[in-house]
């Protein structure tokens, strides 16, 4: 089974590419963040025409949103609402085998690395206790689980173009690295993309949009991830970040994920 991730910064504006990433790698499900569209206003017969019938979306109007589309049967087990606020974050679903797939998108948490100062830099880190919290408390580490997302958040040095000069910006900053950690500790979480490729080597899913050429000054940052439970890593056949897509026509700032799972 062939699982992608991609905050693709509205799905409306850029059917064209998630039609471009459907036909070029044929992912079995796609997992989408910041769709950015309310759910009765949800692009559904265009992504059904792209071969995914069956859907799990969670959305709102001009902001965040998550979707998860399939082309396998998918049963919808939650959309909870974290730090009492219905912004769409978050999105379960349970796949044919028994394994459940869990859908984030992290508030990104604003300018300031400082919870005083920055309500959305506050609302990031609760979020990240209130999840790590909750994983242990209501699931299990020998549960088949996959955890897919935003989480805007890179953890490793080398998820960053320079340790040093973001050691004080917001998604590379100490407390929110540990906070991944923990998260990430609750319940065994394996990080699918560093199983293949080495912590050593530098990995960058999103660039921003300020810079005129992305790939040339390659201030990149690995903010999206999948991890999976223990029961899941053996089943781990391949995980690679599609960075080509971010020279695509009217792209996102961030690129698709994708791992590779066998069935059990």
């Amino acid at each position: 089974m062939r699982i992608a991730t991609w905050n693709i910064n509205s799905v409306r504006a850029r059917l064209p590419l998630l039609q471009k990433l459907a036909e070029a790698e044929q992912p079995d499900i796609i997992c989408l963040q910041e769709t950015k569209v309310t759910d009765e206003l949800f692009p559904a017969d265009e992504v059904r025409n792209l071969g995914y019938p069956h859907l799990a979306i969670c959305g709102m109007k001009g902001y965040n949103g998550v979707a998860i589309l399939s082309r396998v049967p998918i049963e919808a087990n939650g959309r909870r609402d974290w730090c009492g606020r219905n912004d769409s974050r978050h999105l379960s679903v349970m796949l044919p085998d028994g394994t459940e797939l869990h859908n984030f998108y992290i508030p990104a948490g604003g300018d300031i690395p400082d919870r005083a100062a920055n309500d959305k830099f506050a609302h990031k880190l609760d979020f990240l206790d209130e999840m790590t919290a909750w994983f242990p408390s209501e699931r299990r580490a020998d549960r088949p689980m996959i955890l897919v997302g935003d989480l805007n958040i890179a953890p490793l040095e080398t998820d960053v173009w320079s340790h040093k000069q973001l050691l004080g910006v917001v998604s590379h900053t100490p407390v929110e690295v540990e906070k991944l950690g923990a998260l990430q500790d609750t319940v065994a979480w394996v990080d699918a993309v560093r199983h293949f490729i080495s912590p050593e080597e530098r990995l960058y899913s999103w660039w921003s949009y300020r810079a005129k050429d992305w790939s040339a000054s390659d201030r990149g940052r690995r903010l999206d991830h999948v991890w999976v439970t223990p029961p899941l890593r053996q089943r781990l056949a391949a995980a690679r970040v599609l960075r080509a897509a971010r020279g695509w026509d009217r792209a996102s700032d961030h690129v698709p994920v994708v791992v590779d799972v066998k069935t059990g």
